[in-house]
């Protein structure tokens, strides 16, 4: 009897906690599903884990300095193997548009008066990476600014969705009512722009200057250092514009024909022996390269002048015509913003538009790459973040997250470390929320 009431008293004892351990743990998981209904709701979920997102532990003023123990801690990071984000981590976040843009800190960008009473406009034709271009869009976002995203028609079905999230997410950003399946230096390529173009003009946005930009820029100068160059401007376009070397003359001397190519190109404007009739209207030629900032007046001369239609439809079976289209027409005569055609060449490198490295020109005109080279030109790494600040340049050519991710972080800091020095001298709108 006293051996049946033990054992009784032992099993209630052991069977109490059991049960106090199971209510526990359901209480747990209760909270557990909870957690993640809500964190699937606003997005968590997705944020989680993004390799996009994920801030390395490298001091960027170190890298900055070319601190080589730091410099070489970036060169360890280098040598992993980068994963991209897939598209769809970005459609997923920006699934809850509130999330998304407190998430990112789109809703806590500040606008001083200087930047509210000189808006820009962008053109930012792309077709691959989502998330390059939204940390693109995310560095140089303004609220009182407009963009335009053109996608090329032929990118996949998961960036376009992106893109188009993306811009539903932000009321300021809008996708080009006209599309092109985009081919490398194709006229093509300029009508991604001209469309962009055609619809910031008609925005109720009354911005002052435009700037183009591809999915693999990155900007150097914060927007309000922007803008305070761009007043400097009074009403001057900056581009590239110089004389065609016989060379490049051929771009446009010929007739060019779209081709089928078995590489990443797919079609490729291939010459022929058929000579072109000389530009119309008398123009004289000049080249550069396919990165303006423009001025309105300047675009909206664009849109009603019989030259410039004239001088687009000569330009459809040439070579590249987005690298000679605007560096030509910024030296006609009476153009507003006219570039004399009296003056020198205007480099790349006296450009503002574009900071870029070629293969060919290092360690004569510039510092050598750290990074990669694809097709002569540098992918930038993190070694050359001082060179890239210090340069005087607007934007810069080509960034890579899969090369170098110390390098975007370290940009995206010292950005947002200029923005606030800078507007710290001024009185600020912010929009919380």
């Amino acid at each position: 009897m006293k051996t049946r009431r033990l054992i009784q008293f032992l099993t209630r004892k052991q069977f109490i906690p059991s049960l106090v351990s199971l209510l526990m743990l359901s209480v747990l998981l209760l909270v557990r599903v909870k957690y993640n209904n809500v964190s699937d709701s606003l997005g968590l979920s997705g944020a989680s884990g993004l390799q996009t997102l994920f801030k390395h532990n490298i001091n960027c003023s170190a890298i900055y300095d070319l601190d080589p123990v730091e410099v070489g801690k970036s060169l360890i990071i280098r040598r992993k193997k980068m994963m991209e984000d897939k598209d769809e981590s970005l459609i997923s976040l920006t699934g809850n548009c509130s999330f998304f843009t407190q998430f990112r800190g789109y809703n806590d960008v500040c606008v001083s008066e200087e930047e509210r009473d000189f808006p820009l406009a962008y053109s930012l034709v792309v077709h691959k990476s989502a998330w390059m271009v939204e940390r693109l869009i995310r560095a140089i976002y303004s609220p009182n600014n407009i963009y335009c995203i053109h996608y090329d028609q032929k990118s996949s079905a998961q960036f376009i969705s992106a893109m188009e999230s993306l811009s539903h997410c932000l009321p300021n950003v809008f996708i080009a009512s006209k599309r092109e399946a985009v081919f490398y230096a194709s006229i093509s390529r300029l009508k991604a722009d001209l469309n962009c173009l055609s619809d910031l003009i008609r925005s109720e946005v009354k911005w002052r200057y435009v700037v183009n930009l591809c999915g693999q820029d990155f900007p150097l100068k914060s927007n309000i250092e922007l803008v305070s160059e761009l007043r400097r401007l009074n009403g001057s376009n900056m581009l590239e514009t110089s004389r065609p070397s016989k060379m490049k003359r051929q771009r446009f001397t010929f007739h060019y024909e779209i081709q089928d190519m078995s590489f990443e190109y797919q079609k490729l404007p291939v010459i022929t022996k058929k000579e072109k009739s000389p530009p119309p209207h008398g123009i004289e030629m000049f080249i550069g390269n396919a990165y303006f900032v423009l001025s309105r007046e300047f675009v909206l001369h664009l849109n009603s002048s019989d030259v410039v239609r004239d001088f687009l439809a000569w330009s459809e079976d040439t070579y590249s015509p987005d690298e000679h289209f605007w560096a030509t027409l910024v030296r006609l005569p009476g153009v507003p913003g006219e570039v004399p055609r009296s003056l020198p060449d205007i480099t790349d490198l006296m450009s503002k538009t574009r900071l870029v490295k070629w293969h060919y020109l290092e360690e004569n005109l510039y510092p050598p790459c750290t990074g990669e080279h694809v097709r002569s030109v540098c992918i930038f790494g993190a070694a050359e973040m001082r060179w890239l600040l210090n340069y005087g340049h607007w934007f810069a050519n080509k960034f890579d997250p899969k090369v170098d991710p110390i390098l975007i972080q370290c940009l995206e800091e010292k950005l947002e470390e200029k923005r606030r020095l800078f507007q710290s001298k001024t009185i600020l709108t912010c929009r919380k929320g």
